[in-house]
């Protein structure tokens, strides 16, 4: 993709647990077999991420056989204490991701942050340091690594697997400061894997859509609590610089 505003990264770990989040009240948990929408525009938070933007995930490549592993867990109960529950993760995964960002038009106030080189290039950096923040595959036990990559490079254990659908899954939410409405919405689609591939639909294309909760956006402004992005990117930049 020649775009300025596209990135392909490798994303890989030993553990992922991709779900339904409005199944993550409790109970047991059994991961779908590929990963969510929603899982992947938050690995591309954690790489970089500023309000005047919206990552949209085009596409994902699954590179190893889906495999899943069964362990037993403790998880916390809002009562306090644990209980006792066995989640079914996936096992060793590898993907190649490719995503775009483009602005957020419901935030007006950030116009003048719209600069594309400049987020482009603090992206890219932000990559190849392996991501601003913590990576994780699904949720926070299964941590997950991120490095550039050219997107069909190299040979996938499901190149040659023909197609398989997945039936009804989670997409993403629909946050209100990027749809303009103070709701909550969650969407579903039923995904498609081609020798490998799944090309994603667009949020706004997945026709089946259901409300959670009533929900504000949270104000920002390049003159209030938003930073300037190549400032931030600096400090970042010398702090890694410093570690190294």
């Amino acid at each position: 993709m020649s775009r300025c505003n596209s990135i392909e990264f490798r994303l890989w770990g030993r553990y992922a647990l991709f779900t339904d989040p409005l199944t993550r009240i409790g109970g047991e948990k059994c991961s779908y077999h590929i990963p969510t929408y929603e899982a992947l525009k938050g690995v591309l938070k954690s790489i970089y991420w500023k309000p005047t933007l919206i990552w949209v995930v085009d596409e994902v490549r699954v590179m190893k056989r889906i495999r899943t592993q069964t362990k037993g867990t403790k998880p916390q109960e809002f009562s306090g204490g644990n209980s006792l529950a066995i989640y079914t993760f996936l096992s060793d995964v590898e993907y190649q991701v490719r995503a775009h960002f483009e602005w957020n038009r419901h935030r007006p106030e950030l116009a003048a942050d719209r600069i594309e080189g400049k987020h482009y290039d603090i992206a890219k950096r932000m990559l190849e340091r392996g991501g601003r923040q913590d990576i994780f595959l699904g949720t926070r036990d299964c941590q997950g690594y991120v490095e550039p990559c050219e997107f069909d490079s190299g040979v996938g254990e499901l190149d040659a697997d023909g197609e398989l659908g997945f039936g009804l899954m989670f997409h993403s939410f629909d946050y209100p400061d990027e749809t303009g409405e103070n709701k909550l919405f969650t969407r579903s689609w039923q995904p498609t894997m081609v020798n490998g591939v799944i090309h994603f639909d667009r949020p706004e294309d997945c026709k089946v859509r259901k409300f959670v909760r009533e929900m504000n956006p949270k104000a920002f402004g390049i003159s209030t609590n938003q930073r300037a992005v190549d400032e931030e990117a600096d400090d970042l930049a010398s702090q890694l610089e410093a570690q190294s």
